[in-house]
């Protein structure tokens, strides 16, 4: 089987997770700059075989786009020029970010540690990416 990768896009940073090649646990697989993102999933994907792209929708309470879909959109057609190869998939990441930010203070992490805003990046994408995993 292979891959599929999750992808929580962010102005600077974007948050990256992975699944197992039997797709059941996904796992943070790092956080890249913003700018480096494509040049990082092109190389990936030469190594480990991915079949779908999931990037997080960030909506507003009403459902109605967040101002940071502006950013992805255009993201979103250099991907698919990019890589048509692999398909894409969106999935509602409300409340990732906060729910990543728990996740660090749950596991014991000092205050320190939790300001690592790289780490709630990665923890978010594999939110989004379990979240669509258990919906499977």
């Amino acid at each position: 089987m292979s891959r599929i990768l999750a992808i929580d896009f962010g102005k600077k940073r974007t948050g990256i997770a992975v699944t197992d090649e039997m797709q059941i646990i996904a796992s943070g697989l790092t956080t890249v700059d913003t700018s480096e993102l494509i040049p990082f999933l092109k190389n990936y994907i030469q190594k480990e075989k991915v079949s779908l792209f999931l990037v997080g929708e960030p909506k507003q309470m009403n459902n109605s786009e967040s101002e940071s879909e502006a950013l992805i959109l255009p993201f979103l057609k250099k991907l698919k020029q990019q890589i048509p190869s692999i398909p894409v998939t969106r999935v509602d990441e409300r409340f990732t970010s906060k729910m990543a930010f728990q996740t660090i203070i749950d596991s014991g992490m000092k205050k320190k540690q939790r300001k690592n805003k790289a780490l709630v990046d990665k923890i978010s994408a594999t939110i989004i990416l379990q979240s669509y995993l258990y919906s499977k």
